[in-house]
């Protein structure tokens, strides 16, 4: 699989990513066998990009990486880890003694001394006009702690701010066929400034992959039950922030537009890592079929301009409306 640097850290992650919140928790229940051959699985299909964070399961999809990669020592894969969503979500949680802290919990969970690259799991936005937050996280970076950082955020503004800071490494942004704005400012700032962009909620909590209906039914521990309204955490991270039922359809016509041999869901991924200025995508996965499928979709030719037009018609009509006021 094709590798891009990974912005000003110099380190190298696949096109095509794993994110890793499914092998934790908040997508029904995954056993920890069937976690470790999703990470298997998609290691063999070439990726060298993992995705996870403290909070997942309180801690256990960045111990099942830790378990993983102990039985691969032949494989070298880039883990990104974030930080931030343990305590109250208030600016004044955010200093330098609750990271050590939680830096050291991420090390002794994923089993290093030092982090490869380490995000701000969408602060509160007050965190990213603070000068004594990056100092924090450079400091992590002398006492080789980490070796890199970034941030997660919800917002295009957010990005725009975090992009300005001269030591950010990466930023994670929702960007998918569903979420457009990203496009026009922030992907186009981070490649003049060399930040590496990770592509995240790529299929739109799996609305892209064209297989649910109006009357599909996701498990009570399952955020596409949870947090449709926003109740748990920020509704965007559901379905992109899209009204279910408009989601349904607009993705039953997305899907027609997938090339042939090609599923919807590798339509999606396949339209995010032509964006320009995009470093890596993150698609989660249940099984190994499905990780193996992500995978695969770098391997597909580039979408014609006709796709690329009708997926942008798509937006505009069905989406924009809903999304682009908020995010």
């Amino acid at each position: 699989m094709d590798e891009r640097v990974f912005g000003r850290s110099g380190q190298q992650a696949s096109v095509i990513g794993l994110g890793t919140w499914q092998l934790g928790a908040d997508w029904g229940d995954v056993s920890d066998q069937d976690a470790l051959a999703v990470l298997e699985a998609a290691a063999e299909s070439g990726v060298t990009f993992f995705d996870t964070a403290d909070v997942y399961g309180d801690g256990r999809s960045e111990q099942t990486i830790a378990t993983f990669l102990r039985g691969r020592p032949d494989l070298h894969v880039l883990v990104a880890t974030k930080m931030g969503r343990r305590v109250d979500q208030i600016p004044e949680n955010y200093v330098l003694d609750n990271f050590r802290a939680w830096n050291d919990r991420s090390r002794r969970n994923l089993g290093v001394d030092r982090l490869d690259l380490v995000q701000l799991h969408c602060p509160p936005t007050p965190v990213y006009s603070s000068d004594e937050v990056f100092d924090a996280l450079d400091t992590l970076v002398e006492e080789e702690r980490i070796a890199a950082y970034g941030v997660s955020v919800e917002t295009c503004e957010e990005a725009l701010a975090a992009i300005a800071r001269p030591h950010v490494a990466s930023v994670q942004i929702i960007l998918n066929a569903f979420r457009m704005k990203p496009l026009r400012q922030v992907l186009p700032a981070a490649q003049e400034a060399g930040v590496a962009v990770i592509a995240r909620v790529p299929l739109a909590s799996g609305l892209l992959s064209g297989k649910y209906t109006k009357d599909t039914v996701f498990a009570a521990d399952d955020h596409r039950t949870f947090n449709r309204h926003g109740e748990s955490f920020d509704q965007g991270e559901t379905f992109s922030g899209v009204d279910f039922a408009t989601g349904v359809e607009a993705a039953a016509e997305f899907s027609a537009l997938a090339p042939e041999g090609a599923t919807p869901a590798q339509l999606a991924l396949r339209w995010i890592i032509q964006q320009p200025g995009v470093t890596t995508v993150i698609p989660g996965a249940r099984s190994p079929e499905q990780a193996r499928a992500n995978a695969a979709a770098a391997k597909l030719p580039e979408l014609s301009q006709k796709t690329l037009d009708a997926v942008e018609d798509l937006y505009e009509r069905r989406i924009k409306e809903q999304v682009e006021g908020r995010w």
